[in-house]
């Protein structure tokens, strides 16, 4: 009996309902968002909810971006992240769609928290719904019945204002929140001014609807007239309540405003710290008098836009500070380089909006060296705050003097060192310096906890550089490991290299070296000239952000711009080999004359021989003589010396009746400018002899 009663029973097809067309019918749309992933699904009603096409959306809440206010979104953030903070399964909230047209609308989400056995979260299900009408119906109905609805809508729309000026840094933020603010339509306002208290004026800063401003009242005295600079005046909101008493108590006003059909308005002080910062007037066409609530609300609002202000005032004023500092520590001009292309940039991280926090102690410095050299150098001190800008400003100059006095690079990075940790602060600093010989392309980098530098060729390929490296400066000096590794690499005509901070390379959760290879992928693919290539890899770093900062510098070196005379010669001459050395001094004889040096050959080759001789008696290996001559700003004639050892030469008080040790001293005597270089395990100590062009002594 019950079987064929049910068989008699006629159901639809489609029944029961499926969950879509019930929420379609409740204008609600319904997404899923994996939190894994990042990936925001959204059904076609919820598409229709935020006036998107299907073709207009990818998956990625970045792409809502459009639809919703920046502070709504930061409002929302906050919000979901807190819930999932507190352990809550679920979440609710108002907030506004832009819609196609540039129009805001009310908008009500409810998601829930789905979590794995660990109680990770992992998913978030919910439901948007269009809630324009139910938030207008609970502002503008003036029923009793509706009384505590249209109070809780207030005191929504400055808990609203409130969440979303939470977010503002600066002056400009706070205005654009106030002016996007559709919470003050809801308060009823048909217009709405704010102001700003500078030097014994005010000076209107928003207004809206755009163009509702009064001619003549842009910047006003305090002293004069008008409601907004009474309500600064005596520190206390201006309520009027009529148009006769607006008339009656600010007649310049009320006739230039007259068209605007106003019933009422409130004039709100904005007051911190007992001092008068500004002033905000909301101004009515649909209502005469203020209820004893609706005055608390508007005071609350005044209050928390005016406590946003102050707040952003100060975030500016040391930002203002930090970034004057950051400009004075860093560099003021990069200096040109001959035989060099130089591009450099820096960028500051935004981070959390905490005060002085978009300043770090990332930098870089280009110094220019005797002899065609030029000293690169990118660092970056622990810390984003003044502190750390200033060490890094201390710590910039003591390198650059080390580098000028003509140290050797791993000296150069271990006196650094010594000095950061004499400096008594807490911070440490990674640091990359390269030495470059632009008539050579011979570089020599000491690297002390930083990143690796990178190479670009001349036909746009790119590789990292593995650089073997010490501590990081500070601590290697605590430490007591000092040994800085000199690496050698060369630098052809067209070749760039390219120094920067970790701020360009790593992001959240992406390994260092997959940050090296998206990197050096981005150069093979970027412009050839340097400036464009840092323009384009800054631009990456901003569109990125990030909380850390970028420092860059890129170092191209050109092809020589005439070729040097002879090329090189080089011979090496081994310890107990007279032949070797006899070829050697021929070598340089030959050499020094060709090049059209005769003036100065005894100098060079009595040089030259001292050299030798020294690597020879105080070294336990052999010797490579290398004469070279170099062209550019002045022609001159170089030799060098290299050997396997690396103690330094060092001048010694030979006495009146000392046959040795006066070596140095008739090398410091009889050359131009001389030096000791890292050269792998070794060193090569090296001189230049300033000599005439060839075309015009005669030499041949």
């Amino acid at each position: 009996m019950a079987d064929r009663g049910a068989s008699a029973l006629s159901l639809p097809e489609d029944w029961p309902a499926h969950p879509d067309p019930i929420l379609a019918l409740n204008r609600m749309g319904s997404f899923d968002w994996d939190l894994d992933t990042g990936l925001f699904s959204m059904d076609a009603q919820a598409h229709e909810i935020f006036d998107l096409r299907p073709e207009e959306y990818d998956g990625r809440p970045e792409s809502l971006t459009p639809r919703v206010p920046r502070a709504e979104g930061h409002r929302l953030d906050a919000l979901v992240a807190q819930a999932i903070k507190d352990g809550r399964e679920n979440y609710g909230a108002y907030f506004r769609v832009r819609r196609r047209d540039g129009t805001l609308r009310w908008t009500h989400t409810q998601g829930y928290i789905r979590r794995d056995g660990t109680g990770r979260p992992r998913r978030i299900i919910g439901i948007v719904r269009d809630a324009t009408e139910e938030l207008d119906e609970a502002v503008v109905s003036r029923e009793p019945a509706a009384q505590d609805a249209a109070r809780r809508g207030q005191t929504n729309v400055v808990q609203i204002a409130t969440a979303a000026l939470a977010h503002a840094r600066t002056v400009q933020d706070v205005i654009d929140v106030v002016k996007d603010t559709h919470g003050l339509t809801l308060l009823g306002s048909t217009s709405m001014v704010l102001g700003l208290v500078e030097a014994g004026r005010i000076r209107l800063v928003a207004e809206g609807p755009a163009g509702t401003f009064v001619p003549g009242t842009r910047i006003t005295r305090i002293e004069e007239p008008y409601p907004m600079s009474e309500a600064v005046r005596t520190l206390s909101p201006c309520f009027i309540e009529s148009p006769e008493e607006f008339a009656d108590r600010f007649p310049a006003l009320w006739g230039q405003i007259t068209g605007l059909r106003i019933t009422a308005a409130a004039y709100l002080p904005l007051i911190a710290q007992a001092r008068p910062i500004g002033a905000m007037g909301l101004l009515y066409s649909d209502r005469r008098g203020f209820s004893r609530e609706e005055r608390d609300v508007l005071v609350a609002l005044g209050s928390s836009i005016a406590q946003s202000l102050q707040r952003a005032m100060l975030y500016e004023q040391e930002k203002d500070l930090a970034q004057g500092l950051q400009q004075a520590m860093l560099p003021r001009t990069i200096p040109s380089v001959r035989g060099a292309d130089v591009a450099v940039r820096y960028r500051a991280a935004t981070v959390g909006g905490a005060l002085g926090r978009d300043i770090g102690g990332d930098w870089y410095d280009l110094i220019p060296l005797p002899g065609e050299k030029v000293g690169a150098v990118i660092g970056d001190v622990q810390g984003h705050d003044t502190h750390a800008a200033a060490v890094m400003g201390q710590l910039r100059i003591v390198l650059r003097a080390y580098a000028a006095e003509g140290h050797t690079p791993a000296t150069v990075m271990a006196r650094a060192s010594v000095f950061l940790r004499e400096l008594d602060t807490d911070r440490f600093a990674t640091c990359l310096y390269a030495e470059a010989d632009l008539s050579t392309g011979v570089v020599q980098v000491v690297r002390a906890g930083h990143i690796d530098p990178v190479v670009r060729h001349a036909d746009g390929t790119c590789r990292r550089v593995t650089v073997e490296g010490g501590l990081p400066l500070g601590l290697s000096a605590e430490f007591g490991r000092l040994e800085y590794p000199v690496s050698t690499l060369e630098l052809d005509p067209g070749h760039t290299l390219l120094l920067c901070t970790d701020g360009l390379v790593e992001q959240p959760g992406v390994d260092l070296d997959d940050g090296m290879l998206a990197l050096t992928a981005l150069i093979d693919s970027g412009p050839e000239e340097v400036r464009d290539l840092a323009d384009r890899l800054i631009r990456m770093a901003e569109e990125r952000g990030g909380d850390d900062d970028v420092a860059l510098l890129l170092l191209r070196r050109r092809a020589p711009e005439a070729p040097r005379a002879g090329g090189r010669l080089q011979q090496h001459v081994a310890p107990g080999d007279p032949e070797a050395l006899t070829q050697a001094r021929h070598m340089i004889r030959a050499a020094v004359r060709s090049w059209g040096a005769r003036d100065r050959s005894d100098e060079i080759e009595l040089v030259a021989d001292e050299l030798i001789t020294n690597a020879l008696m105080h070294t336990e290996g052999s010797a490579i003589v290398t004469v070279r001559v170099l062209e550019g700003s002045g022609r001159r004639l170089r030799v060098e010396v290299e050997d396997s050892s690396s103690a330094l030469p060092r001048r010694r008080d030979a006495g009146e009746n000392g046959v040795s040790g006066r070596g140095l001293l008739l090398v410091d005597r009889l050359a131009d400018v001389w030096g000791v270089e890292a050269r792998g395990g070794g060193k090569a100590v090296w001189c230049e002899f300033a000599v005439p062009d060839a075309t015009r002594s005669g030499g041949g």
